[in-house]
């Protein structure tokens, strides 16, 4: 009880954090994430992670462009930390040209584009929790697995686009801004408790893409 009062009292972003706390480290100990943390990921397994996270950063960013006027979303709109480029930047070095057709998009990443959708609809607010998962997560933890990929992977700056924020700016800056615009929209919408909710199913749909991208690359090495 006292934890449901925490966040009904809280701005929306400790809501979040504390609502997705252990759903988040769930995420980190489970499927490919967990490979990555470890350093025993291959290429071939983060190419694939990558790839299928694809769908969700588009379908967040052409809600937010879409809802860019309404007064909830107008301050995600303003800062922005557009993804998909950078991811198929990404995997144009990782991969090559034919990623698109070669590399599969597995019925989990599928979902997890269709809840981001299904979020964008009605006044948009509930985006507010997918752009928390994602972008806050980049600008934080992303740059721990940034450096992990570097040492790792000996991945290149030409392979890690996706953390690379420095054509918009400094990422602890960044970091601070972003939090503020989402609180600024949290502040603004109607249903907290949707957006925190919403959190929670972003997680969820986070951890059930990376189980999936584990249990395809242990398909295909039985088959081969």
């Amino acid at each position: 009880m006292a934890v449901v009062q925490a966040e009904n009292d809280a701005s929306v972003v400790t809501a979040l954090y504390l609502r997705t706390r252990a759903l988040h480290l769930e995420a980190e100990r489970t499927g490919i994430v967990a490979e990555i943390l470890r350093g025993t990921a291959t290429r071939d397994g983060y190419t694939l992670l990558l790839r299928n996270l694809h769908p969700a950063y588009r379908a967040i960013e052409a809600g937010i462009a879409r809802h860019r006027d309404n007064p909830i979303l107008a301050p995600l709109a303003a800062h922005s930390l557009a993804r998909a480029p950078a991811i198929e930047a990404d995997l144009v070095a990782l991969a090559g040209t034919g990623w698109n057709d070669q590399l599969p998009v597995l019925p989990a990443a599928e979902a997890y584009a269709d809840r981001i959708a299904e979020a964008s609809e009605g006044d948009g607010s509930r985006l507010i929790a997918h752009a928390y998962t994602r972008y806050l997560g980049d600008l934080n933890g992303g740059q721990i697995v940034r450096r992990l990929l570097e040492k790792t992977m000996q991945l290149g700056p030409a392979e890690l686009a996706h953390y690379d924020f420095s054509a918009i700016g400094d990422p602890g800056a960044l970091k601070t801004e972003y939090r503020e615009a989402l609180e600024q929209a949290g502040a603004a919408a109607p249903d907290a408790a949707a957006i925190v909710e919403e959190g929670a199913a972003a997680f969820t749909c986070n951890i059930a893409l990376s189980v999936a991208v584990q249990q395809h690359l242990a398909d295909r090495a039985v088959t081969v």
